[in-house]
């Protein structure tokens, strides 16, 4: 697959694959959840007990009712921002989410929403974050030229909510004052094209309401496609109006997603007669140790926060 990558994307590509372990950082959003729980839980032979703390400590909690994991208010990858070249190291690490920026300034700030949807290795999923920013785009050879934002504080979250539609069926929904509303679904297998949010978000006022819809139609969404009580805007995310990262190809993504789709086969095969996650965690480690190895590859967790720490020196 990287050949195939490295054909279409040429010497510019290349460059952002070689700091392609910093990047990891978002593609831990979904992989963190598989390797801290799945994993250490297994060969621990954690009771439900442990599983809870685990997944505590991966910055994510569960859902009982609608089977979905999601992102605490204080997760860890708050400290880490966020910036494009996140998105680029998606697809290359197995994610193949469609992404839709939409910025805007408010408060003397320039603000980003952006909302994700779809296949993240073993989970459909769908986020929506909130970022903002006053200091000047970088611009570092070599590296990364644009906006860096950090993730919004408890006086600038917003609520949000949002249903996560594959197929015209609601898989799930997410509500709630945050910074990054997110709902994963483990071993559903989906196309980006199956899905869509419909989504809602209260402003602070009816300044900053007007000026992400200014955002929204800069995106490219038309009139008839927001809906808006001056304070709240509703709308709905399929087909994104975005350019999507160069790692996203055509050839490429079929490649990452049928193989996405045999993990998610094979996990729903495996723990299909299990309404437990321990006796999930159990099964899986009996019948697929493969799985472990597939996710402990992916390096360190110290190392990633050790490249990150380079970067900061200039944010």
């Amino acid at each position: 697959m990287y050949d195939i990558i490295k054909s279409q994307l040429g010497v510019g590509f290349i460059a952002i694959l070689s700091i392609l372990v910093l990047l990891i950082i978002f593609v831990l959003l979904a992989y963190r959840i598989f390797r801290n729980i799945y994993l250490r839980s297994m060969g621990q032979g954690a009771g439900m007990k442990e599983f809870t703390q685990l997944l505590n400590d991966a910055g994510y909690l569960y859902d009982p009712y609608q089977g979905i994991f999601y992102s605490k208010i204080n997760a860890w990858q708050k400290k880490f921002g966020y910036c494009r070249l996140y998105d680029e190291a998606a697809a290359p690490s197995a994610m193949i989410i469609d992404s839709e920026p939409i910025s805007f300034n408010y408060a003397g700030k320039k603000w980003l929403i952006q909302l994700w949807k779809g296949q993240y290795y073993l989970n459909t999923g769908a986020e929506i974050g909130i970022y903002l920013t006053d200091k000047p785009d970088l611009a570092i050879p070599n590296l990364f030229n644009g906006t860096f934002y950090r993730a919004a504080g408890k006086a600038e979250q917003l609520y949000m909510s949002y249903y996560l539609i594959k197929n015209g069926k609601v898989l799930f929904g997410r509500s709630g004052k945050h910074w990054w509303l997110t709902g994963f679904k483990t071993g559903e297998f989906s196309e980006t094209w199956e899905l869509s949010m419909y989504v809602r978000i209260v402003f602070k006022d009816p300044e900053m309401c007007c000026s992400f819809i200014r955002g929204m139609r800069k995106a490219g969404y038309q009139e008839h496609q927001i809906r808006s009580d001056g304070i709240a805007v509703e709308f709905m995310f399929d087909k994104p109006h975005s350019a999507q990262p160069l790692t996203r190809t055509e050839e490429t993504d079929w490649i990452v997603q049928r193989n996405n789709e045999r993990i998610c086969n094979r996990f729903m095969e495996i723990t299909e007669e299990y309404d437990n996650w321990e006796d999930k965690l159990k099964a899986i480690r009996e019948k697929e140790p493969f799985l472990y190895d597939a996710v402990i590859t992916l390096g360190k967790t110290n190392t990633i926060l050790k490249d990150f720490d380079k970067l900061k020196q200039y944010i």
